[in-house]
């Protein structure tokens, strides 16, 4: 893969309108993939800590586009997901570090570690990906 392909999904994910509101930063390597998120009271639960949707965000996103760095033509899918909520967090930053530990020629798999602005593992995914029919192109921010 080419450090190209690599921005092209950086700036694809950039686009997506959900990332207005959460504003993360994605950084995207070979096989390897790194969300951060700045923890904010709208995400927070009743009992003032991050809500786990904001946890799988990260995590998945972290690892769907460590296995899209893999897959140069096609949008990936996330098939499943699994995810471990081990501390909570209610200031600082989430960064989510995505890896794949597995490829076929349909399917991939990878994981996500999630640790506070301390380094402290706050949370732990791993899930199950597949290409699509969708292709990488401009119409899908792929630019």
């Amino acid at each position: 893969m080419t450090d190209d392909h690599f921005r092209k999904l950086e700036r694809m994910y950039a686009s997506a309108p959900v990332n207005d509101y959460f504003r993360p930063v994605l950084t995207v390597s070979e096989s390897r993939a790194e969300v951060v998120i700045a923890v904010r009271p709208e995400f927070f639960h009743a009992a003032h800590a991050v809500h786990g949707s904001v946890y799988f965000k990260a995590m998945d996103d972290a690892a769907f586009f460590a296995v899209n760095s893999l897959v140069p033509d096609v949008f990936v899918l996330t098939v499943s997901f699994n995810v471990y909520l081990t501390r909570p967090v209610s200031e600082g930053e989430m960064r989510a570090v995505g890896r794949v530990v597995h490829q076929s020629r349909q399917l991939f798999l990878a994981e996500s570690e999630l640790v506070d602005g301390r380094g402290r593992q706050i949370g732990r995914g791993s899930g199950s990906f597949m290409r699509s029919a969708i292709p990488l192109t401009p119409e899908v921010g792929y630019l």
